[in-house]
């Protein structure tokens, strides 16, 4: 990973996107030969001389103070999950331009045992799934909700159940690499740029890690929305709150989810769905439930008990 490079794309798409109206300043006649603001006119609203924005801009953040980063952000008009990744950016840039760890860990794979039972206690769906978008552990009904993954997984993108080369179900490879994600996610373009945004968001606080690495490389191999969705350089906290899904076997459904990081295990996340009352979807819910009753726990217990005993 060049970090000099994802500096300098990720400050210069966020200069692009801000207008001079958007930032308060005056609209002069003629042409104006960038989309956004100028490097001058963010220099100006930053505090800071043109030349050393232009430094930073080129990806030689390493050295830049906080207030500097903070007054940048605001410059910039960037969210607080933009403002983290500046903020991560800086941390792993060195005068060299190579990627400096700023993790003390990784996020640990094998999970407490109670972390399951809890899963388990709930009656409706939920998961705890790493930065890649990985799943680590899940409850039957999740299975039976995303039953593309842990019961019919398509035969090139799967192991055990898993995406290539994992040994656990992956969504993103999902999204991306298996054309049935079309259908089963109707805001399928949503869910995509969602799910890029966050592996965005992970790669700027942990650019060293080889699994996100060799995932965003795969997909950018093997999928050009990907592509497309990774050159944007946005980034976002968690996916929205609702989901529409179109299930092979209940229908549609429309889910609202709550996304918790888990303080036992750091760079995981927990994630929880459910339906509102006495809506179609809580049917739906319901006939999930009896069908997972049935097909999904003998068809998922021997994937379930290798990932939760790795």
């Amino acid at each position: 990973m060049d970090i000099r490079q994802e500096i300098k794309r990720f400050l210069t798409t966020r200069r692009a996107r801000v207008t001079p109206q958007m930032a308060g300043l005056p609209v002069t006649a003629g042409n104006r030969r960038v989309p956004g603001l100028r490097r001058e006119e963010v220099a100006l609203l930053a505090g800071v001389s043109v030349d050393y924005y232009t430094r930073l801009e080129r990806g030689n953040l390493s050295g830049a103070s906080r207030e500097v980063l903070d007054a940048l952000s605001q410059a910039l008009l960037l969210d607080d999950a933009e403002t983290q990744h500046l903020h991560d950016l800086a941390r792993s840039a060195s005068p060299s331009g190579q990627v400096r760890s700023h993790r003390s860990h990784q996020a640990d794979s094998t999970l407490r045992p109670g972390v399951q039972w809890i899963l388990d206690s709930m009656p409706m769906p939920a998961a705890v799934h790493d930065a890649t978008g990985s799943y680590l552990a899940t409850n039957l009904m999740a299975r039976a909700l995303y039953s593309p993954l842990f019961v019919d997984p398509a035969p090139g993108l799967a192991r055990n159940g898993s995406g290539r080369g994992s040994a656990r179900p992956s969504m993103p490879r999902f999204m991306f690499l298996d054309e049935r994600s079309r259908s089963f996610f109707p805001r399928w373009e949503q869910g995509a740029e969602d799910l890029v945004a966050m592996l965005r968001l992970a790669a700027g606080s942990n650019p060293g890690d080889p699994e996100l690495t060799a995932l965003v490389g795969e997909l950018s191999t093997h999928s050009r929305e990907f592509s497309v969705m990774w050159a944007r350089h946005d980034v976002r906290y968690v996916c929205r709150a609702d989901k529409l899904v179109h299930h092979p076997v209940v229908g549609q459904m429309h889910l609202v989810c709550e996304s918790t990081a888990m303080t036992s295990s750091p760079g995981l996340t927990m994630v929880v769905y459910g339906v509102e009352p006495g809506s179609p979807s809580a049917d739906a819910m319901r006939l999930l439930a009896s069908w997972a009753a049935s097909e999904v726990a003998s068809a998922t217990q021997p994937a379930r008990d290798t990932h939760i005993a790795s």
